[in-house]
This record gives C-alpha cells, structure tokens and sequence, in this order.
C-alpha cells in the first residue's frame, strides 16, 4: 500500500523484453536502499525489486501488467515516480493507493501558469463514475486532487515541488500516463453495483 507521495525519481538504464515480460534496471537515489522482495511503486505500478547492483535496482512487469499501463513504452531514459510502500506509524499525506493500475489516460492539454502547471487527461469513459469533482487519483503514482471533471477528462494542478521532484515534467500533449482511481470510490460502486 502506497499514499501517492513520490518519494524519488528513477532513470529506465536499460529495458529488455523476455517473452510476454518486460525488464527493467532503475536507477534511483533509493536503489541502493531497497531489498529483494520489496513492493516499490513505479509510476504507480506496484513492481517487486528482483535484484539490487549498486544505485540500480531490477524489476520485471509481466502481460497482464502491461496490457493496462504505459510500462510497454518504457525505454533507456525514461524517467520513473517511485514511492516505497507505507509504514503504518506515520501520516497519510496522500491517499490510500494500491499499485493497482486501473487504466491509461493521454495529456492533451497542458499550461505553464507561471509558478504552476495545469494539465488536462482524457481517460476511458467506462471509469467515468470513479471520477468525482475534488476527488483523490493516482496518476503515474502521484496522488493528486482532480477539478474541472468531465465524462471522459478531468484536469489537474501541480505545484513548482511536485513538477521538479516528479516526471511530471516530462509530460506534454501525448504522453500516455499511469490511473489509479481512488479504492474507497470502486467499494462504493461495487457495493451499489450489487444492491
């Protein structure tokens, strides 16, 4: 479990392909630190680290991971939000976030406000009702809070932090990003879904 508040920013040093599964060796400031059989979120993909060298660390995404998130696409360079998972003797800054991704979402807009950033995504109609005005998502494993909400979009407000210590700067109009809806939202709809 992960509260959506990216703890470092990692670098894709290489990716190979290996049957339906995809390898990755991600160099970060937190490599180093990280154990073999840990859960680390990657762009908000809940990832196991399979090995450790030096300041990178090995981790592989299997089929079904890569059918519903960007990590196809990843190649030497990429940058990479990671967060370990959380201790439970500390606050939640962000939200309750799994590792789970629900779904990919595209940028289509995006604004330098002079001090901060806005960004619009379009999404999958089929999630439209796990998206609410002021509501909690994680997008590339960042926990964010959505406005300007529509069927399939929604926009969101980054402040200068979140833009420098995240690869939110890396994303333009285009750019495919990682969707986690918020988990206490798809327990309501299931449980409506039922009654």
């Amino acid at each position: 479990m992960f509260t959506g508040i990216i703890e470092s920013l990692g670098k894709v040093r290489e990716a190979a392909s290996r049957g339906t599964n995809r390898t990755f060796w991600i160099e970060s400031s937190i490599s180093k630190e990280l154990k073999i059989d840990q859960s680390i979120s990657h762009n908000g993909v809940c990832l196991t680290v399979e090995e450790v060298k030096d300041d990178t660390h090995r981790v592989t995404a299997i089929e079904e991971t890569l059918q519903k998130t960007d990590l196809e696409s990843w190649q030497r360079g990429h940058l990479v939000n990671l967060e370990r998972c959380l201790i439970m003797n500390g606050r939640l800054d962000g939200h309750i976030v799994q590792g789970h991704v629900d779904t990919t979402a595209v940028c289509t807009e995006k604004k330098d406000l002079d001090g901060s950033w806005e960004f619009r995504f379009e999404f999958p109609k089929k999630f439209a009702h796990l998206v609410i005005e002021k509501g909690s998502i994680s997008l590339n494993g960042i926990s964010l809070t959505i406005f300007n909400v529509k069927k399939s979009r929604f926009d969101v407000a980054i402040i200068p932090y979140t833009f420098e210590h995240t690869n939110m700067q890396s994303i333009h109009p285009g750019s495919l990003v990682n969707l986690e809806f918020d988990i206490i939202g798809k327990y309501v709809q299931r449980i409506n879904s039922l009654t």
